[in-house]
């Protein structure tokens, strides 16, 4: 954990984002892209099966910002852009 110092905030969340797609995007044939995080809110895009799925919002909230978190507390919410 010690050279994950070397990295800022946004990219450990970059990182985290990029390995919640990979499981995406395996099992569910979706996907998951970080878009920007001001310090509390995380802004992502879903896409691939993710579009038009009506559990996408429940992937959202509880799956995705569950995970994010449980990692960073300080991020209050993630929001899902279009």
């Amino acid at each position: 954990m010690g050279e994950m110092q070397n990295f800022s905030r946004e990219e450990q969340l970059k990182g985290l984002v990029e390995q919640l797609d990979a499981y995406i995007e395996q099992y569910h044939g979706g996907s998951v892209e970080f878009v920007s995080f001001d310090g509390s809110v995380l802004k992502v895009k879903l896409g691939g099966a993710c579009l038009g799925c009506p559990l996408s919002p429940m992937t959202l909230k509880g799956w995705v910002e569950g995970t994010v978190r449980q990692f960073f507390p300080e991020v209050d919410h993630v929001e899902s852009i279009n």
